[in-house]
């Protein structure tokens, strides 16, 4: 149901979005000149949400916030409508029934979502909401002290977003960001020779803060 749910929010942001205002210059302006780029620089921190289900019962009931750089690129194909990529990565420890230590991972999720900025060069304060797609792939991982041979495989998720930028000139403003990401999560690790198998639904909350750059 909520997988339903967010591909009717994704589908009704693209109509939206495309059925926005155009600049008049748009059609004969180069699809590849500065101006319609925009960069950003933000601290990120990357809160999961988590639900599991686990073969042997309990439940892998912890998954470590970090914070972290996060830098990303934003082309906008017309005035208002932005795709946005962004790319950042994240060390976190895994836990099973609270106290038991299964190991750490890192993750490297890059989201692609398509964005509506309703006041785009019309104000300095410029809010933008979207929605898209995550691929999280995760890599370096390190059992905890008991177990061994922990494998963590991600996959496709839904993103949506709120933020907003505020411009202090014509180039450099602040940014403020909020994400949330719906991913599920498989991992494996044995404990000597019995296999340990967790469904996790890790739907992460990611909130930054930084500074935006437009050409």
């Amino acid at each position: 149901m909520t997988k339903r749910i967010l591909t009717l929010l994704m589908a009704c942001a693209a109509q939206v979005a495309f059925s926005a205002p155009v600049l008049a210059d748009d059609a004969s302006s180069d699809l590849l000149s500065a101006d319609r780029f925009q960069v950003r620089a933000r601290a990120i921190s990357v809160r999961p949400d988590v639900d599991s289900h686990v073969d042997i019962g309990g439940d892998v009931n912890n998954i470590s916030d970090r914070w972290a750089p996060e830098v990303d690129v934003t082309y906008f194909p017309m005035q208002k409508v932005g795709l946005e990529l962004i790319a950042a990565t994240t060390k976190h420890s895994i836990d099973y029934n609270v106290a038991t230590h299964l190991g750490d991972t890192w993750v490297l999720p890059p989201t692609l979502t398509l964005q509506y900025h309703p006041l785009r060069g019309d104000s300095n304060f410029s809010p933008y909401v979207g929605a898209g797609l995550n691929y999280s792939m995760f890599y370096g991982e390190d059992s905890g002290s008991a177990f061994n041979s922990l494998d963590v495989k991600g996959g496709v998720g839904y993103a949506l977003q709120v933020g907003a930028d505020y411009w202090l000139g014509k180039n450099w403003g602040l940014n403020v960001d909020v994400k949330k990401l719906w991913l599920d999560v498989n991992a494996d690790v044995r404990s000597g020779t019995t296999p340990i198998h967790a469904d996790i639904d890790l739907d992460p909350w990611v909130v930054g803060a930084g500074v935006s750059y437009r050409f």
